[in-house]
């Protein structure tokens, strides 16, 4: 295959022309094989080229058979494919599930022609259930017949359980002269919460890299995104976040991470996954708003990191949100119950760019200024410790009753 330039894309483009495919080398087919109500369940990501991949996975005590096989499978030193359903997790599915697993990863390997632990398997959907191999083995033949770079984003249509959206993202980055792409998806809308987030997410470059070096870089990028949104305070069975990285792009290879390209390249990482963290959180089930927590000038990162994931995921804040109430008592008294030890009266607090607290105590606010700032669709928290230098970012959404309605109903 001719590595021809064919992305297009510049960095921080918005373009909607993108996909997984998108980097040199990836191929994608996507099938309906019935597993979920409607639409397409099941999707190839395939590389043209030997692949080096990293990946983090769920940190739940209960894991998902295609979890512990792709962890297992992750030991490899070269990978191809990444094929994931939606509609069953195959999760406390017993030796049965962990043969489903297997079976599924053996035949995409027979299809290619590679070890089958050079394949990654992943699953979302309803925990408990076996996968109904008949649909699936039928989908597999039908998406790899389908394989292509111009369907790739219906991959992250594919992926999709209760999402309202898909999510993709992607960067264009010059890597000692050479043009490097990256570009990923996701999907997630309930059971968010870090370690590491409650979603599946793949992400492709055709950046050459060594696995060791990818890992690292995958490590830092997951802590300041997907580890820091949340939507619910739930973690689940089958978190998984992998990427691939073909080395079609021909540029000096990052061997380690003191390689000069090495922080372009974590850096470009980071903003993909960043992106499509938020667009995670922003598609919460039921979520009507945005919600981003700034925790500023704390004692350390661990602490304004505590500080950010309490008021994130505190049902008595994100309903206040939702209901357009600026009340900036419940957004103090979730970070005076997060563990860190602070001084009070040098907090201050903001909803928006209005200063509703100042030094541990309420101010006199314009109430139709506060509610013309929670009536948009993306709310702004600012708690400002005034006690350090470190600062986190952090993102959730409000809580509606749409949340319980998904939720009751989502076997049924």
């Amino acid at each position: 295959m001719k590595n021809d330039d064919r992305t297009g894309v510049d960095k921080n483009s918005t373009k909607r022309d993108f996909s997984v495919a998108t980097p040199r080398g990836f191929l994608t087919g996507t099938a309906r094989c019935g597993l979920k109500k409607a639409g397409d369940d099941l999707a190839i990501v395939f590389s043209e080229y030997p692949a080096v991949a990293a990946a983090v996975f769920t940190k739940n005590l209960v894991q998902a058979a295609p979890v512990l096989l792709s962890k297992a499978h992750l030991k490899s030193g070269s990978h191809r494919a990444f094929v994931v359903n939606s509609g069953c997790a195959n999760a406390c599915t017993g030796e049965p599930g962990m043969d489903d697993a297997r079976q599924t990863a053996q035949i995409v390997a027979e299809y290619f022609h590679c070890d089958e632990r050079e394949v990654l398997v992943a699953s979302t959907g309803v925990i408990g259930v076996r996968l109904d191999m008949n649909k699936l083995v039928s989908g597999l033949r039908t998406a790899t017949a389908a394989l292509s770079r111009e369907n790739g984003s219906e991959v992250a249509k594919a992926i999709m359980t209760t999402d309202t959206r898909p999510k993709r993202a992607v960067r264009t980055i010059r890597l000692g002269g050479r043009r490097v792409t990256i570009a990923g998806v996701a999907k997630g809308a309930g059971m968010i919460h870090p370690n590491m987030a409650t979603m599946l997410s793949l992400v492709t470059t055709d950046a050459s890299i060594s696995k060791a070096a990818l890992q690292s870089s995958l490590n830092r990028a997951v802590n300041l995104s997907f580890n820091r949104v949340t939507i619910d305070g739930d973690t689940s069975t089958n978190d998984t976040l992998a990427v691939f990285a073909n080395g079609a792009a021909g540029n000096d290879k990052i061997d380690n991470t003191r390689h000069p390209d090495f922080e372009t390249f974590l850096k470009a990482l980071t903003d993909v996954c960043q992106e499509l963290a938020i667009q995670v959180a922003r598609d919460g089930e039921g979520a009507r708003k945005l919600i981003v927590i700034k925790v500023r000038r704390a004692p350390s990162e661990k602490d304004a990191h505590r500080i950010a994931e309490t008021i994130a995921t505190s049902p008595l804040v994100k309903t206040a949100i939702a209901g357009q109430d600026a009340n900036w008592g419940r957004i103090l008294a979730a970070a005076g119950r997060s563990g860190v030890r602070f001084d009070i009266s040098k907090v201050s607090i903001r909803i928006g760019n209005l200063a509703v607290a100042r030094q541990g105590r309420g101010l006199l606010f314009d109430e139709s200024k506060a509610l013309e700032i929670l009536r948009r669709d993306e709310v702004v928290i600012t708690v400002d410790l005034n006690q350090g230098e470190a600062e986190v970012t952090e993102w959730t959404c409000d809580l509606t009753e749409d949340y319980i309605r998904i939720n009751a109903d989502y076997r049924s």
